[in-house]
């Protein structure tokens, strides 16, 4: 991890991944991307940072999103007040699919940070707001020896996860990620971390939810007021 933080330090280079914000596509979203030995950082006010992800807002897509990103020896960093950071994730904001959301993402030796207020962290996972999908979610990523974190305030930390918060999906949800030596860690106010579980909060789900990840060697952790800690689980509320 150490050659993670030094390329923090040093650089900001594109981050490989698909963004979309109030368009409209007919046809698939395939991200193939590869990202090795980079840093993409963003720092101060409304941030977010995407790297080998796909990442839809105020969107409608109609066909499937796929995502069959490679990251390794990266760090992802989203520093002061908005926050989100993405790796090897599908994450979609006020958008609707009619198809379905594949995530087979693989991450390695990296890390994947959102400090300072609004929070969220994104590694190997599909995460959806206020959105809905017509079809099956299906999260296959594949995360080893890297770091998710989301420190002070809003928090919240995804890794080889599926969640849902105020979305419909109309469709099985399919949980099958690998997670090892691993950490996931949201500290400091609204906290939550989910490591391969699949989080529902006041969505509906039409079809069944399978959860059939497999994490070893790893830490799941939620310190300091809201807490909340999801490891292998399915969590509905």
């Amino acid at each position: 991890m150490k050659k993670v933080v030094i390329l923090a330090a040093m650089a900001v280079v594109a981050s490989a991944s698909y963004a979309s914000a109030g368009s409209t596509i007919q046809g698939a979203v395939i991200n193939k991307s590869q990202v090795k030995d980079s840093a993409n950082i963003a720092i101060g006010k409304g941030n977010t940072a995407n790297m080998g992800s796909v990442s839809m807002k105020n969107s409608a897509v109609q066909g499937a999103i796929i995502n069959k990103s490679q990251v390794k020896d990266s760090a992802n960093i989203a520093i002061g007040k908005g926050n989100t950071a993405n790796m090897g994730s599908v994450s979609m904001k006020n958008s609707v699919v009619q198809g379905a959301v594949i995530n087979k993402s693989q991450v390695k030796d990296s890390a994947n940070i959102a400090i300072g207020k609004g929070n969220t962290a994104n590694m190997g996972s599909v995460a959806l707001k206020n959105s809905a999908v017509q079809g099956a979610i299906i999260n296959k990523s594949q995360v080893k020896d890297s770091a998710n974190i989301a420190i002070g305030k809003g928090n919240t930390a995804n890794m080889g996860s599926v969640a849902l918060k105020n979305s419909v999906v109309q469709g099985a949800i399919i949980n099958k990620s690998q997670v090892k030596d691993s950490a996931n860690i949201a500290i400091g106010k609204g906290n939550t971390a989910n490591m391969g579980s699949v989080a529902v909060k006041n969505s509906a789900v039409q079809g069944v939810i399978v959860n059939k990840s497999q994490v070893k060697d790893s830490a799941n952790i939620a310190i300091g007021k809201g807490n909340t800690a999801n490891m292998g689980s399915v969590n509905v509320e």
